[in-house]
């Protein structure tokens, strides 16, 4: 089983962007289907994106749709979130998630997720 490591959260201001990395531990990085989520406080934790094993199909919720964007290298065991045109409405704690299935599915269900980080905050003010 991976353990995961994010980083990369911070303060910045609306309009700017970050860059989230999570960086897993273990050699079958490959054998899992990699998701951010994340917790606005008082909130539920919610979906963001998840993208396949070899890096060929996301998903991403509709609210960040055009301004996020998932990516992977298996070389390096990590997991990216490119986070542009940010909003104060994405102020939350991520979470990077791994879920170690054999096929693809659609899945923004916090329970399909095994393994999770401890998660990093993003602020964004106005």
């Amino acid at each position: 089983q991976v353990q995961l490591v994010e980083s990369g959260g911070g303060l910045v201001q609306a309009g700017d962007s970050l860059r989230l990395s999570c960086v897993a531990s273990g050699r079958t990085f490959n054998q899992y289907v990699m998701a951010w989520f994340r917790q606005a406080p008082g909130k539920e934790r919610e979906f963001v994106v998840l993208i396949s094993r070899a890096g060929g199909r996301t998903n991403y919720a509709d609210s960040v749709k055009g301004r996020f964007t998932i990516s992977r290298d298996n070389a390096k065991n990590t997991v990216y979130l490119q986070m542009n045109s940010l909003k104060p409405e994405d102020t939350a704690v991520y979470y990077c998630a791994a879920r170690n299935s054999a096929g693809w599915y659609v899945s923004t269900e916090r329970s399909d997720y095994g393994t999770w980080g401890q998660g990093t905050q993003v602020t964004v003010s106005s």
